[in-house]
């Protein structure tokens, strides 16, 4: 298997692992929402090992959609 195929663009395996597309959809806004609030220190991600990407706990996103849900601040 070569570098590239083992580099799919697919998301990563762990299913407590999530794309910036299914964590904005999780929350309502749009991945540069996400990006924004990075940046300001608001919600941090991780990063995929393999790619850079931003990737985030599925708990966690499950976690500040119920705060912003519920009025409570993070």
């Amino acid at each position: 298997m070569t570098k590239r195929a083992a580099r799919s663009k697919t998301k990563p395996s762990a299913p407590d692992v999530i794309t910036i597309g299914e964590a904005a959809a999780i929350l309502g806004v749009c991945e540069m929402t996400l990006r924004r609030w990075h940046l300001a220190g608001k919600f941090s991600p991780h990063r995929h090992p393999v790619n850079g990407y931003r990737v985030y706990k599925r708990a966690d996103v499950l976690k500040l959609r119920k705060q912003i849900e519920t009025g409570k601040a993070a």
